[in-house]
């Protein structure tokens, strides 16, 4: 447990000096340059990601059970994230709708794929990490709205093809991620089922 505490301190931290310390953000790109910034804040995320998955990995060898979870939440998770990949892709699909109305997808992506899994699974590690997640995301999404109420930032209105198309990349993703690559990458098969 351990491992995966001091993962999430490394990775989250690193991804919430923007929120907490902008300023030193600010003053490091301009003492390091932005690539060397870059660079720094990547070297840590990977370290921060590695000791999360292998600590994650650790303790669902011996779960710390919390709670019982009622049968069917697996499913509406599994429909949740749904929403997570399509709000993930529309945080890269230029000109979409939904951004333009959400204005920071990506984060809130996080937020729906920390809660769906934050209901269906019931361990003192899946409590750790996905309830981090969605701290975090609640935190940077706030941040973020704040930063873009401050600059005065407007988001261009987004067309419906490319919203449609945001919508079916997402779909897409998701049915490939939860029909396969959950089960190869984390070993559990999200809508059931033997492996």
């Amino acid at each position: 447990m351990t491992a995966l505490i001091i993962g999430l301190l490394l990775f989250l931290g690193v991804h919430s000096v923007r929120i907490v310390a902008d300023d030193f953000r600010t003053a490091q790109m301009a003492r390091l340059g932005q690539n060397g910034w870059k660079g720094w804040y990547t070297a840590a995320s990977i370290v921060g990601f590695a000791l999360i998955v292998w600590g994650y990995g650790m303790a669902r060898q011996q779960p710390v059970v919390l709670w019982a979870t009622p049968a069917g939440l697996a499913h509406g998770a599994s429909l949740l994230t749904l929403v997570s990949f399509v709000l993930l892709a529309a945080a890269y699909v230029p000109g979409n709708g939904i951004k333009a109305r959400l204005h920071h997808p990506m984060v809130l992506g996080v937020k729906v794929w920390a809660f769906a899994h934050l209901i269906a699974n019931n361990t003192l590690a899946d409590l750790l990490l996905f309830g981090s997640f969605l701290i975090w995301g609640a935190l940077s999404f706030r941040a973020a709205r704040a930063r873009d109420r401050t600059a005065g930032t407007s988001y261009a209105a987004g067309s419906l093809s490319r919203t449609v198309a945001t919508v079916a990349i997402g779909v897409v993703a998701w049915a490939g991620f939860a029909l396969w690559g959950h089960l190869a990458l984390i070993g559990v098969r999200p809508f059931g089922g033997s492996p």
